[in-house]
């Protein structure tokens, strides 16, 4: 192997004694003479040494030692264990290597913070034991359907090993013994990052299960000063720049820091990108790797806060509700994000999860948290554009009323490739601390031996990732790109209008490929007043189409119906399934009413708050109540319920509506306020190149919002009916006014 190219030299040169500070986080009885080809290099010897003389000063820091010294004192009484792997997620060896990689990290840090030998011997037990067993394994016996790990049954469990390990190794490798340092490096570190870079398939991929390969490999090429192992990473198998960790910082975040994945794989992306930027800054600062495209890596903690709710992300593409801003992964990115920056506003997240790594970063966190600099953390209105020229499509999130306000997400983002799912101009709504319009998310109980093992479900296929289970529009009961993530990740939505004051906020975007021969536009406001209680949501979604065809668009929403505002037929003896495939087979309708161009409307109820959706469309629709779970013998989705509004036998149609938040109800003290929608009327009107969307407001108030249908183009617009005309320059005018009427 020649190691004459320039960035091997200046990683030579990083490694050199004289590049790194001696070694002094031990007492000298019980360390090995350290040399300069094993000090550790992911964090100094200096660091280790300011950790253990302040970390005690500060109580964040000090109780996550504590933690780390539960933790490893459970597994050392416990007996060293490193099966033979066998099961699947969530079983016994498929868990036991992960306490194992867990162990060995904050055994590590352990060491160097208290200076007892006795956690590096156990953390050098455990690799002896992985020394062992690694070199005699193929691939793992209950592989399915992707690259099988050796230790876990997919690869991306054995990069998330080794991203752990080799952080707890790199604290204890000038402790052990040359043959013990040696029979490590040469029967663990080595053959796992070679078994890893060595699998371009993966590797080499621009995708998030590359980049916990590529971090792997490059933090063990740091350890072990194998510059070969660092420039793979960095430049992919190849090492020429098509593929690896450069590569995919370029092309997995847009340019405000948003991952194409969404938000839950952002979270879970974040730690490789975030822990191996900064060993690459550590020890090879030349990269300027946290500047790289103005900061994107950065910028990427900064997105991935803003794009959750009440400490939960929103969960768009293949997400799991439950995961928010304590999860580990964010831990990493918040801690070493404000070492890099010291925004204030990132101690509030840091405050909140109530956690620190054991690394310098933790430790400058924990002395800000102790010295109180912690501001909060402002979630506002935010267009996060997508791609990595940020041309391909956007997340919008409008918000009012600060954090647990009203936030309304409109997903027009790209495909998201494979955990992608078919939903162009799909909207989520959150108020009140809950959600309320909803999005499935993952059909996938993680790790959960009983529910196939804990990976994805057959119902992800059927049902979460099919456009039915979307608030967004189907045709011909057909998924979007046919139901074909290969042929949608090219194909992304036109954003047109991002706009905010402070009583008004919208979005607008058009999809014109994820049917043949149809095109979609859909705007959504955020919409303030004073004779409402809350903000409320306008849907204004206008579908032209070559020819007839069945449009539908369903809402799915969070609480317990109190009222349905239209004649329907209800099923009470039997439960129709709405169709046969494409997710219909999977929702039970319970209800449905006759075509009718009528607003109509359907209220529930949610933690104590009222929810009355208005809606209506410009063609005769029928509505339909209903549930998910039909066609399900195992048992696998939730049950949620549904609205959905349907329109046959035309080319093009306009649906709207209105959701309003209001009123109180309190079971405590049985009391009950603001039941009643204070809204009466919804109407629509249709001129040249624009559309009017006009609320009745209970008080005799009216207000109407203008959009022009391209609205990033000059002009001026009309649009008359109903007795009046509204006139306006630009994309979009809000007019309020009154009805004459005093409307109780």
């Amino acid at each position: 192997m020649t190691r004459s190219t320039p960035l091997m030299l200046l990683l030579a040169a990083s490694f050199s004694a004289a590049a790194l500070p001696a070694v002094a986080a031990a007492p000298a009885a019980t360390q090995q003479p350290a040399s300069a080809d094993s000090a550790p290099v992911l964090v100094t010897a200096a660091q280790w040494q300011q950790m253990r003389s302040d970390g005690t000063r500060y109580p964040v820091f000090t109780k996550e030692q504590q933690r780390a010294e539960r933790l490893v004192r459970g597994m050392i009484k416990a007996g060293i264990d490193v099966p033979v792997p066998k099961d699947k997620g969530g079983g016994y060896t498929h868990e036991q290597h992960k306490r194992n990689y867990q162990a060995i990290q904050a055994a590590g840090a352990l060491y160097r913070l208290t200076g007892d030998k006795v956690y590096a011997d156990y953390a050098r037990d455990l690799l002896l034991g992985y020394a062992k067993l690694y070199p005699g394994l193929g691939a793992h016996p209950q592989g399915r359907g992707q690259i099988p790990g050796r230790l876990f049954w997919q690869t991306l469990n054995d990069s998330v090993w080794l991203v752990s390990a080799v952080q707890g190794y790199d604290a204890i490798r000038d402790s052990l013994s040359a043959a013990d340092r040696k029979t490590i490096d040469d029967n663990v570190f080595r053959p796992m990052a070679d078994f890893l870079s060595g699998t371009p398939e993966n590797f080499d991929k621009i995708h998030n299960h590359a980049t916990w390969a590529v971090a792997a490999v490059g933090m063990t090429g740091y350890v072990l000063r194998d510059p070969i192992y660092v420039d793979k990473a960095l430049k992919g198998s190849k090492r020429d720049g098509s593929a690896g960790f450069l590569k995919q910082v370029d092309q997995l975040f847009s340019p405000d820091g948003y991952y194409e994945e969404g938000p839950y794989y952002q979270r879970y992306a974040l730690a490789p990108f975030i822990l191996f930027a900064n060993a690459i800054e550590r020890n090879d600062p030349q990269q300027g790797i946290f500047k790289r495209r103005d900061g994107v890596l950065l910028k990427a903690v900064d997105a991935l806060v803003q794009s959750s709710y009440g400490g939960y992300f929103f969960p768009i593409n293949d997400a799991i509700l439950d995961k928010g801003l304590d999860t580990e992964e964010l831990v990493a990115g918040i801690d070493i994000a404000y070492a890099r920056t010291t925004d204030a506003r990132l101690l509030s997240v840091a405050k909140a999860q109530k956690r620190v790594l054991l690394s310098p970063e933790g430790l400058q966190v924990a002395q800000a948290l102790a010295q109180d600099k912690a501001t909060p953390f402002a979630f506002v209105p935010t267009l996060l554009r997508d791609g990595p020229d940020g041309t391909e499509g956007a997340l919008a999130i409008l918000r009012m009323g600060g954090e647990d306000g009203q936030a309304l997400v409109m997903k027009n983002t790209k495909q998201g490739m494979g955990h992608g799912h078919f939903d162009k101009l799909n909207w989520l709504f959150y108020d009140n601390g809950q959600r309320v319009v909803t999005d499935y998310g993952a059909a996938r109980f993680l790790n959960i031996e009983a529910k196939a093992g804990g990976i994805y479900l057959p119902e992800n296929n059927s049902w979460a990732r099919q456009t039915i289970a979307h608030n967004t529009l189907v045709v011909n009961e057909q998924s979007h790109f046919g139901g074909d993530w290969k042929k949608g990740q090219p194909l992304a939505p036109t954003p047109l209008l991002f706009a905010i004051r402070d009583d008004t906020q919208i979005a607008s975007a058009r999809m014109d490929s994820a049917y043949d021969g149809v095109s979609f536009t859909r705007t959504q406001l955020l919409l303030a007043h004073p004779s409402l209680g809350e903000p409320v949501v306008l849907d204004l979604l206008r579908v032209t189409g070559s020819k007839a065809a069945r449009y539908d668009l369903p809402l799915h929403f969070n609480g317990h119906i109190m009222d349905v505002g239209f004649k329907s037929q209800s099923a009470v003896t039997s439960r129709p399934v709405l169709g046969k495939a494409n997710g219909y087979q999977h929702v039970w309708v319970d209800a449905s009413s006759e075509p009718s161009s009528e607003a109509r409307s359907l209220t529930w109820l949610l933690d104590g708050r009222f929810y009355t959706y208005r809606f209506a469309s410009t063609a005769p629709s029928r509505a339909l109540i209903g549930e998910s779970g039909a066609n399900d013998p195992s048992f696998n989705l939730r049950r949620e319920p549904m609205l959905l509004q349907r329109v046959d036998g035309q080319a093009a149609t306009t649906f709207y509506g209105v959701l309003e938040p209001h009123g109180q109800y309190d079971g405590t003290a049985e009391t009950v306020r603001g039941a009643n929608s204070r809204i009466d009327a919804i109407a629509h009107y249709r001129g040249k190149d624009a559309d009017v969307l006009v609320l009745d407001l209970a008080g005799g108030k009216r207000v109407a919002v203008g959009i022009a249908d391209e609205p990033n183009k000059p002009g001026s617009h009309e649009v008359n009916g109903g007795g009046q005309s509204w006139r306006w320059d630009g994309g979009w005018k809000r007019f309020d006014s009154s009805t004459g009427k005093d409307s109780k």
